[in-house]
This record gives structure tokens, C-alpha cells and sequence, in this order.
């Protein structure tokens, strides 16, 4: 175990952690929401430090991450845990897993370990992610400012319910950020995630802000999140930050506590597609579909950039930033 970061001591031997959004007050003795920090004689531990449960070497569009050295990999770790009870949650064999109920953790990895095997497999970054990197963030943290000296990039695909002292203690190791945007109704994220929608738009905001690359993911499941007005919600907030973040609308298949639901049909896809184009975003894709929606085409000259199939870049036509056809500069990081 490691002493946390981010919390104060109350009365009572009892904590406050500010690390994510539900601001959980501790009792001597307990784990926070998360199950992985706990309350120890009026200290703050967590058990997921040098503990993980995932290592791959995946390719960046997997995270999704389309606009971050495109056709690059990256090393991809996680922990056990998350501070989010979603009932569709893809990978909730090893998110809804915690240390307060004695779960496996995984294997002992170090920070040093995961830098040398980024290196090693000719990672361009390291992806903290598949759970909730937030839930680990003491783990991340040192990895990511070891990576940094090496010369690697740093990638956090979460959910969004840190809070702002979190990001600016992470802001000068965390390079970019593939945000899940589950609704834009704070009943739903009540209901389905056991959070709130405001403190997820208040992290968008703020990663954008302090200079981290920021795509936003949503998964569209049938009769939660697929109404026009509430994808229009979507795009729109985004494209008031900046229309040319991009957005994934990624195809929901029954998992979890969500298996009596029917796959998301291609053409709720095609139409979130749509809503987020007429909202003024330069680059929407499709994900978790086939043969379409991965392209990166100019949003001046309409030319195919970078051509993808599933998470593989078959073609690259940018030369640096910019538009090889029309010299229109594409937001992202390239070079």
C-alpha cells in the first residue's frame, strides 16, 4: 500500500478524499466508493499501487484516439476498480472488481517495469486505461513522470469524474485524454453510473483549458442515450469548446448488467453521425462498426487523410499537421 494523495484528515481519525468527484468522507477503518482507497488509523492508502490486472500493447486508435499519433502504439496499463457502477460497462470483469471485497489484484508490475516495456515494444506513450485510471491515480502519476524523462507521452481514458485539483496535479505528465461523455442527462448518469453529469462536463472543460488533447467518446445504447435532442446536447457542448474535437459514437453491445438490450443499429450510428456534423464538428467517427466511420477526411477539401480499417491505419496522407491536398491544419497532435 502507498499513503494517497489528495485528501485531508478530519476528526475522528476520519478523510476527506478529493481525488474524484464523489468527495467521499471516510470513516476509520473504510474504503471509499472505489474500494481501493481505504481509511487506515486516519490515513489514506491505496491498494492499487504497483497492482495490475491488464498490460497490452495496443495500437492508439484503440483507446479511441484518432488525432494523437495516429498509427503509433501505445502501452496500456490498468488496476482493478472504478468509482463509476455503470450497467453497460464493457469491461466490467475487471472495473467492478475491489480490493474491498478481496479481489485478485492482478500482478506486481513497478513504474519502472511498465516504462521499460513502452520502450521496449516501441510505444510512442503509455494508455492508463480499460478501468478507471482516476481510481489509480497515485500509480499513474509516477509512471507517467518517469515516462515523461524517457521521452514517452502519457494518455488517461476515463471517465471524466476527476476533480480539478486532480487534473492540475496531472496536467504536466498527461499529454492527452479520451473522455467518456456517457449522457447529457443528469438522471441518467444518477442511474446507470451512480454519478453526476456537471463535474464530467467541469473535466472536459478544464483538460481542454490546461493544454491536454482531448477526444470525447460516447456509447450510444438504444433508449438511453440515442435521442436526437440528447446527441444534439452532446455535439453541441463539444463544439462549443472546440469544433474540431473530435467525437466517437461507438456501437453499444449487450454486456453486463445490459444483456436483455438489443446492439446499437448502424443507422443510430449514421445518425449520430449526422447531428454532430450539423453541430459544427470537423471530425465525428463511428466505432465498434465495420468498413466505415474510421477515416480522417479534411474538413476544407473533404480528402481522405488517414485511412482506417477497424484499429488499423492503412494510410496516411498528412504531411505533419496539415492537410496534404489543401494545406488546411488539422487539429490534433502529429508531429
Amino acid at each position: 500500500m502507498k499513503e494517497a494523495l489528495l485528501y485531508e484528515k478530519l476528526a475522528d481519525k476520519s478523510v476527506h478524499c478529493y481525488l474524484c468527484s464523489h468527495h467521499c468522507r471516510i470513516p476509520e477503518g473504510k474504503f471509499g466508493f472505489c474500494g481501493v482507497r481505504q481509511n487506515i488509523g486516519g490515513i489514506l492508502y491505496t491498494h492499487a499501487y504497483g497492482n495490475v490486472i491488464a498490460a497490452h500493447i495496443d495500437p492508439i486508435e484503440k483507446k479511441p484516439l484518432y488525432h494523437f499519433f495516429p498509427g503509433h502504439f501505445s502501452f496500456s496499463v490498468a488496476t482493478i476498480g472504478c468509482n463509476f457502477r455503470c450497467g453497460f460497462c464493457q469491461n466490467w470483469e475487471i472495473s467492478q472488481r475491489s480490493f474491498r471485497d478481496g479481489d485478485s489484484p492482478g500482478e506486481e508490475l513497478s513504474c519502472a517495469q511498465i516504462v521499460e516495456s513502452a520502450l521496449k515494444n516501441n510505444c510512442k506513450s503509455i494508455s492508463y486505461t480499460y478501468t478507471e485510471p482516476t481510481i489509480f491515480f497515485e500509480y499513474a502519476l509516477e509512471t507517467a513522470k518517469l515516462a515523461k524523462r524517457r521521452g514517452l507521452c502519457n494518455n488517461f481514458v476515463t471517465n471524466g469524474y476527476m476533480t480539478k485539483e486532480c487534473l492540475k496535479v496531472a496536467a504536466p505528465y498527461i499529454d492527452a485524454a479520451n473522455v467518456d461523455l456517457k449522457f447529457f442527462k443528469d438522471n441518467s448518469y444518477k442511474k446507470v453510473c451512480a454519478a453526476s453529469l456537471s463535474p464530467v462536463l467541469d473535466s472536459i472543460r478544464t483538460m481542454h483549458a490546461l493544454g491536454m488533447w482531448v477526444e470525447i467518446t460516447t456509447l450510444v445504447v438504444t433508449g438511453e442515450n440515442d435521442s436526437d435532442e440528447e446527441l444534439r446536447n452532446m455535439a453541441e457542448f463539444i463544439a462549443s469548446l472546440d469544433k474540431g474535437m473530435p467525437w466517437h459514437v461507438s456501437a453499444f453491445h449487450p454486456e453486463y448488467n445490459f444483456m436483455d438490450r438489443h446492439p446499437t443499429p448502424e443507422v443510430t450510428l449514421r445518425k449520430a453521425l449526422d447531428i454532430g456534423i450539423k453541430a459544427g464538428l470537423k471530425f465525428v467517427y463511428a466505432g465498434n462498426v465495420y468498413g466505415w466511420g474510421s477515416n480522417t477526411d479534411c474538413p476544407r477539401c473533404k480528402n481522405t487523410l488517414i485511412k482506417r480499417e477497424v484499429f488499423t491505419v492503412l494510410d496516411n496522407k498528412m504531411k505533419e499537421d496539415r492537410c496534404s491536398f489543401c494545406g488546411e491544419k488539422i487539429t490534433g497532435v502529429f508531429i
